[in-house]
Parts: structure tokens; sequence; C-alpha cells
């Protein structure tokens, strides 16, 4: 039997490679749904070719423009979040979820509410909304499966163990381009430098989160609504390879690791076959060519972006949705030029010091403050700059 799909924010990197992975394999698949924030050209490329039922452009104005290139095809065009709702919790049985930003929010939300398994590469959502989000799979019975690199190995790594037998998770980041750039050369550091990842091809956003190591901040809290464990019982190590997915460390002192090429569709794959696996173009490792692998200590001086979310993880309540929003703020406003790299998590961090808000008890309220955050931020940089 074929599994009906749909893929949010389909013309980004990881939309890209899950219809990579899904044209290859079209008697497994049947794409019902396609989103996409406002590239219309690309969404309705991959409309006609795998034959979506429908296409949804997030920017209304735009409308129009996919009717027009969607004429003479059978798939529906529409806009605007009721659409991007309709599209996560309509017809699919699988929702890969690769909106970025909060903007990914509630339609993740509608997914879980509906029931549905969902690819979670959006994870923005589970740092501003995580307790909302898992508890809502819990009543619904959603099935929440990772598609970051780093959490869909220790979830290869968790398979058939028990909660109990776990003593902690370890998250390596391969450092960025950054990795042994000193303070000093950071704080002129280009945008064009801090997208140039060494090992994975990735939209800019995630990119300068990679640099800054707030990446693998996000994916710290992540990982706690994920798997269930506190901030104490998850490290970070720096592999600069990027061979080593993640590991997870047992009570016995056993230690598993997911190895792999830096490909996301070898992630995507676990999760578009689960509990199955399916064939990917990947290249495979080479381990006698690679030798060695190696590992270190994050340097947190230089780095501050992964102590700032580790804290907001522990201080909880409102903090990590502030610490997302922020963040967001901050890179956006780096990469057009306006800030330096190095201000992005003095900002985020000033943020956090300054917001009084409470916890948030609903999606819409996560929204707000999320609203509230990206306002105060986007005035407190402009009061720096001035």
């Amino acid at each position: 039997m074929t599994r009906k799909i749909a893929i949010l924010g389909a013309t980004g990197s990881v939309g890209a490679s899950t219809l990579d992975l899904v044209e290859r394999a079209p008697e497994r698949f049947e794409v019902v749904a396609l989103t996409a924030g406002s590239d219309v050209a690309g969404l309705a490329e991959a409309a006609r070719r795998t034959r979506a039922r429908l296409a949804v452009i997030a920017d209304e104005s735009r409308l129009q423009e996919l009717e027009a290139r969607l004429a003479g095809t059978d798939c529906r065009a529409a806009a605007g979040p009721e659409a991007l709702n309709e599209a996560a919790a309509g017809e699919a049985e699988w929702v890969m979820a690769a909106i970025v930003g909060c903007a990914g929010l509630v339609p993740v939300m509608a997914a879980i509410e509906a029931g549905r398994t969902i690819a979670l590469a959006n994870k923005e959502a589970l740092v501003s909304a995580g307790a909302l989000m898992t508890e809502a799979a819990s009543r619904s019975g959603a099935t929440l499966l990772p598609v970051d690199s780093e959490h869909n190995a220790i979830f290869q790594c968790l398979a058939g163990s028990r909660a109990q037998d776990v003593s902690k998770l370890i998250l390596t980041a391969s450092g960025g381009p950054f990795r042994t750039t000193s303070e000093a050369d950071m704080r002129t550091a280009t945008p064009a430098q801090a997208v140039a990842h060494p090992n994975w091809s990735m939209g800019a956003k995630i990119s300068v989160d990679s640099a800054t190591l707030m990446n693998k901040g996000l994916e710290l809290i992540e990982a706690c609504h994920l798997f269930g464990l506190p901030s104490g019982r998850i490290d970070v190590l720096i592999h600069r390879q990027s061979v080593v997915h993640s590991m997870v460390e047992y009570v016995d002192g056993s230690v598993l690791a997911q190895l792999g090429s830096p490909d996301m569709r070898v992630p995507i794959a676990y999760a578009l076959a689960y509990p199955e696996r399916m064939a990917t173009p990947a290249d495979r490792l080479d381990l006698a060519a690679i030798g060695k692998l190696e590992f270190e200590e994050p340097d947190l001086q230089r780095f501050p972006a992964l102590r700032i979310a580790r804290q907001a993880l522990e201080q909880g309540g409102a903090a990590p949705t502030v610490l997302n929003a922020a963040n967001e703020i901050a890179v956006g406003c780096f990469l057009a030029g306006g800030i330096g790299f190095t201000e992005i998590a003095s900002l985020v961090e000033q943020a956090l010091d300054q917001s009084t808000a409470a916890a948030p008890e609903s999606i819409d309220e996560v929204v707000a403050l999320d609203r509230t955050t990206r306002n105060a931020m986007a005035a407190m940089i402009e009061a720096r700059c001035h």
C-alpha cells in the first residue's frame, strides 16, 4: 500500500530532499499536499511532477499566480493560514514539517491534533511549544518522528530500549565554519562566511545558527521534549567530521552511535519509511579513508549561544519561546548586514534578561509571545544601531 504524504515547506532544502526520495519510490508514496512560503514556481513545478492534489502558498497575494501555473492539472491551489492547516491535517497520513521558524507552529499543531505521523524538521515547534505539542500528541495518538540528523540518530540508537536503561544522550556538532576562529575575527565575520558550512548544505538561517552553536542549543531543548530527559543528562560534543551524528550512553556503560554521511536524505528516509527502511542515494562511509574520529568539548566562551540556550531550557516557562523568537530576529538582522556576528548571542541574552512573560498555556499564547518578542527585539536592535 502507498503512504499518503504531505510536505510542509516543499521548496526548502529539507522539502527538496524529501521530494527526491519520494520521486525515487513512486510505488510507495502518494503526494496529497505540498506547501511553500512564496516560491510559486518551485511549488507549482513540484506539484506537477508529483501529481499532488493540493498546493498551498502561504503568501495569499501569490494565489492567482499559483492557479495560473497549475492550470490544466487536477491540483487545487489554495493560500493562507487555513489552507496550510488543511494541508497538514487533511488526507495525509504522514506529514513532513519543514516550514522554517515559528511560521510552522500552527500547521504542525493541526497535524498533531489530527493524529498524524509528523516528521519534525522544524525544531522551532518543539523549542517554542514543546510541552503543549507533546501533550497534544499523547491525547491524539500522533507520532513525532525526528528528522534533524542528531535527534534521528538518537531515535535510532534508542530503538527497543527502556527509558530507565538510558544514562545520557550525546548530541554532536560540527562546530560550524568558525570552530577554530578567534573571538576577535568572529566579530568581523560576514554573512557569506557564516553560511559557508563545512559539511552540510542548509538554508541561511540554520547555517548561521550552526555557526553560533545556537542550532545545538535549540536541539538540546528539542531533545528534552522528544526523549523526556532533563538538561543535565544531555551533553554536546564538537565532532567536526559530522560522521557520528549523535550517541546514547546506557547505564551499563555501553555507548551506541549512529554514523552516516552528512546527507539529510538519510534521516528523512528513516522517518519516511518508518518503521521500515528504504534505499537512499547517499554516499556510503569509507571508514578506512576517514581514519579516525575526533571529538572535543564546545568552547562556551567563544560560542555563548549554547550556554544561553541551556539556561533558557533550565529556566523553562516562556524562556525557550523568547529565545527562539529573539534568535530569529537577530539572525535575520545579521544576514541583512545590520549587526555583527557576535552580537547575535548577546542580543538574545539581553532579550531573555528583559523578558517578564509568563509561560504560554496555548498555541495562541505561544504565537502572541513570539510576535511580542520579535517586536521588542527589533526595537532593541534599532535602538542599539542608532
